[in-house]
């Protein structure tokens, strides 16, 4: 069953390696079958060095495994939150990278400061709130997925492909995993460029004319970025 879903969510996984965002099992990635609302994830807690492609495991949108031996990643209950709150996308990456989980843990939006930044994202990456006593000792992962979607109340998530969970870390997405993945590297090296930037200019300052220009240069409908 979905076989080339999990070839492809496999090898993202794998790429969350190969671009230094994980250690040890610290990341998932998963991607939805839109046709027919299952999403195939990683399996919780397997090691990158000795995980399988069919080890992936599929779920539909309510969490119930519908193919796979091993259970699915603890973190399923958020990633499902996001493919039912945001119809366009088709991957989703959760990480404890090193920057983007220190801005996360600071409690801190990445401020969007240069052009690297908003030729991806429109706007600072925005950090949610803190979760309540409840919410942490009830079904955790999906109410993690509830803040973000709180968070978003009047942002795109097309134009925003990713968040922090305060004290918690990042989560990205795309149009499929790879492209999800792809969001997340960027978001960490934005992350330690904003880090680095501050400690430079406390003080410093973004040209919002630079921030429409890059971002609606590569998206939108006057897009003329590439080929």
């Amino acid at each position: 069953m979905l076989e080339a879903l999990k070839e492809e969510v496999f090898k993202a996984n794998l790429d969350l390696v190969k671009h230094g965002l994980v250690i040890f099992t610290w990341g998932n990635v998963s991607a939805i079958d839109r046709a027919t609302g299952l999403v195939v994830i990683k399996p919780s807690g397997v090691s990158y060095e000795d995980m399988k492609a069919e080890d992936m495991v599929v779920v539909d949108l309510e969490g119930k495994v519908v193919e796979g031996k091993l259970k699915p990643s603890s973190d399923t209950a958020s990633h499902l939150v996001f493919y039912k709150a945001f119809p366009n996308i088709g991957g989703v990456v959760h990480t404890h990278s090193t920057f983007a989980t220190a801005w996360a843990q600071a409690g801190c939006d990445i401020p969007n400061i240069g052009t690297t930044h908003s030729d991806y994202f429109s706007a600072a990456i925005p950090c949610t709130r803190d979760m309540t006593q409840q919410e942490v000792e009830g079904e955790y992962e999906l109410e993690t997925g509830n803040v973000v979607v709180e968070r978003f109340n009047g942002l795109n998530p097309d134009f925003i492909p990713g968040v922090l969970v305060k004290n918690h870390g990042p989560f990205s997405w795309g149009k499929d995993s790879h492209d999800a993945v792809h969001n997340a590297v960027v978001m960490e090296q934005v992350a330690k460029m904003a880090y680095i930037a501050y400690g430079v200019n406390p003080d410093l300052t973004m040209n919002e004319n630079l921030t429409k220009k890059h971002f609606y240069r590569k998206h939108g409908p006057g897009a003329y970025y590439g080929q």
